[in-house]
């Protein structure tokens, strides 16, 4: 599939602008996920946004509401916050530079790649990434994407541009609580000549696909051992009124075989010999979950 861009528009260093797009580096569906199944029904769970004493409302009669406290909030039309214009909604500007070992991990969010949306942006593009990568700097600056206003970081990544969302100074978290318990002492001498040693022993260029997600790998063999087991509950889901209801649906291969054992007579070897032919592919939605494309 191909990736979509997450925001549009323009790259600004002083007097110079530059079209461009931002997609997301990483893939939401690149690990197992689930759906959540109604177990006597067989039916997919679905989240209705209800109020109690009226039951479901429809999307147009929903307000924002800021809480103001003792259960008091104040209501906001969303076109309201949909008209508020910032000039990052469609202008990321680099105000700022600062070098590549500046910014302490913890303030990292989310990778983001910047690619220019045309040829004639391209020359640009190129001259920005060159400079940030000859000054090993990273550029800062700000947009407004998804209902909010991101301070990003960017800087060049091989060929192009890799912007890095940031968490703003009063969202991080004061560790001081959390390590004030820690005895403020210099370790001991031979302890850490030992620990030393071993992580000079273990220290190698970082490669990340030396590392494997183990959790995945156990739940994919997990899925894959109980598709092939005939014994497995499965569920067809759909909005299909006739189809059976019960603890489960039941599966194919154990209706024909209890359709053998009723029927005998002439037509058993001929219901038999097709029995013991490959199950036909089952309609879309049923057995175990599938793998999602990456995005």
């Amino acid at each position: 599939m191909a990736s979509r861009a997450v925001w549009k528009g323009q790259l600004r260093l002083s007097l110079v602008s530059i079209a461009v797009e931002i997609h997301s580096a990483t893939r939401s569906g690149a690990r197992v996920s689930f759906r959540q199944i109604h177990k006597p029904s067989g039916q997919p769970v679905r989240y209705e946004k209800t109020v109690p004493g009226i039951g479901p409302v429809k999307t147009d009669e929903i307000l924002k509401g800021y809480e103001l406290g003792d259960d008091e909030y104040l209501l906001i039309e969303p076109a309201e916050i949909e008209a508020i214009r910032l000039e990052t909604k469609k202008t990321f500007e680099l105000v700022q530079f600062v070098s590549s070992d500046e910014i302490a991990p913890l303030y990292y969010d989310k990778p983001y790649y910047v690619v220019p949306t045309d040829d004639l942006a391209e020359d640009a593009y190129r001259v920005v990434r060159d400079a940030l990568r000859q000054a090993n700097k990273v550029g800062l600056g700000q947009l407004a994407m998804r209902g909010k206003e991101y301070l990003c970081a960017v800087r060049p990544c091989g060929d192009g541009l890799l912007m890095e969302t940031l968490y703003y100074a009063d969202e991080i978290r004061e560790a001081e609580p959390l390590f004030s318990g820690i005895e403020d002492e210099p370790a001991d001498k031979e302890l850490l000549a030992v620990a030393t040693q071993l992580i000079d022993r273990k220290t190698a260029p970082f490669d990340a696909s030396a590392f494997e997600d183990h959790y995945d790998q156990a739940l994919r063999a997990l899925i894959e051992a109980k598709r092939k087991n005939r014994k497995t509950p499965r569920a067809l889901t759909g909005d299909d009124k006739a189809r059976p209801k019960g603890e489960n649906v039941v599966d194919l291969m154990e209706a024909l075989r209890e359709s053998l054992k009723a029927s005998g007579g002439a037509e058993k070897k001929t219901v038999a010999k097709s029995a013991s032919k490959p199950a036909a592919k089952r309609p879309a939605g049923s057995g175990g979950p599938r793998k999602k494309s990456a995005g």
